[in-house]
């Protein structure tokens, strides 16, 4: 029930805020993640350019062979960036590059992707993170056929930086009609739309996946705009579980997976509503 709506979802982000957790510690929960029963739900290690370094010196101290670390690397900076990034990489066989996330400023998301799908190889996927603000749906529109997926910022540290519904169902609506498909990062701590302490208004992973399908049936970004404020957890979980396989994997193959810093969190959540 609900296996193929959140198979390789969850990407490890356990180095990135808020939960910053040291790479000493980050890195063997992540193994531990990916030899228990989590594993299925589990996407790769994400890890800042400038950390690749740290990285590969504590995959050296593992006491015992494991398989390679399926590793994508964010770079913040630009395409500028993306060389040095690869160059941190060596040729280190510890390391599988399965992607990298790259920044883009507004009006330059098709030269930024041109670049990044030209500099990564084979078998790795290519995410440019698009700037909010009325540019956006135009950099989304751009990505379509250029080989890389968007990237979309859906929260963080500040209250401002949370898109409203709004916002982020005219996201969704450009990618979905541009056939472009996408990730989020940040602010999905929980399955559904809910209310922070500090007052922070925060998506709902749940409320992001069936939005997107709503948009693949026909729906508009209004229609999107209603499933994304949707608060009744047992409504939407209820909704998710009548998914067929087929419409589940349709979802996915847009909603490609999102960021999260806790891995155990939103299973948690999903297990309480009865959707896995």
């Amino acid at each position: 029930m609900g296996d193929v709506l959140y198979r390789s979802l969850f990407d490890d982000a356990a180095l990135f805020p808020p939960g910053n957790a040291p790479m000493g510690q980050a890195l063997p929960a992540h193994r531990e993640h990916r030899a228990s029963r989590r594993a299925r739900y589990v996407g790769p290690f994400l890890v800042s350019g400038g950390r690749v370094g740290e990285l590969r010196a504590v995959l050296a101290r593992e006491e015992s062979a494991s398989e390679p670390l399926d590793v994508v690397i964010t770079v913040p900076g630009g395409a500028d960036d993306v060389p040095g990034a690869l160059d941190s990489l060596g040729l280190d066989p510890a390391l599988n590059l399965v992607g990298m996330e790259v920044a883009a400023t507004p009006g330059e998301a098709a030269d930024t992707a041109a670049a990044l799908v030209k500099a990564l190889p084979d078998g790795a996927v290519g995410y440019v993170e698009v700037t909010r603000g009325a540019k956006a749906g135009a950099d989304i529109a751009s990505l379509a056929g250029t080989g890389a997926n968007a990237k979309f910022r859906t929260g963080g540290v500040r209250a401002e930086a949370h898109p409203t519904e709004a916002e982020l169902a005219d996201l969704l609506f450009a990618a979905i009609t541009a056939g472009v498909p996408f990730k989020c990062t940040a602010g999905l701590h929980h399955a559904v739309r809910h209310t922070t302490d500090e007052g922070f208004e925060q998506h709902g992973f749940l409320n992001v996946l069936l939005a997107t399908h709503t948009l693949l049936t026909g729906g508009g970004a209004s229609d999107a705009e209603v499933v994304l404020v949707d608060r009744d957890d047992r409504a939407l979980a209820q909704r998710s579980t009548a998914l067929s396989d087929l419409e589940q994997a349709e979802v996915r193959a847009r909603f490609r997976s999102f960021g999260t810093c806790s891995i155990t969190d939103p299973l948690d959540d999903l297990t309480v509503l009865g959707a896995l």
